[in-house]
């Protein structure tokens, strides 16, 4: 299943891509059908991303991947502040 979702993943990059964006596969559940991914570039910060998230790359996904039932955004955890003593 995730050679699947790379592939259809590799689709999907060059519209991302294209808009200054990309995408990164963080995972596949293939028990639960969750693929969690990482938008990265402009797409990281871009207030349409959810809406491209779930409109676009899981609606592609599903279409590809039967088995896939849901997409999700994994956030990076911003890096602490150094500390000044």
């Amino acid at each position: 299943m995730r050679e699947k979702v790379e592939e259809a993943l590799n689709n999907i990059r060059p519209a991302l891509q294209a808009d200054g964006g990309d995408i990164e596969l963080v995972d596949v559940d293939e028990q639960t059908g969750v693929v969690k991914v990482k938008l990265t570039g402009a797409c990281a910060g871009c207030p349409m991303a959810q809406m491209t998230l779930q409109m676009g790359v899981e609606r592609m996904l599903k279409n590809s991947v039967p088995e896939v039932r849901k997409v999700e955004s994994v956030t990076p955890i911003p890096s602490m502040p150094d500390r000044m003593v």
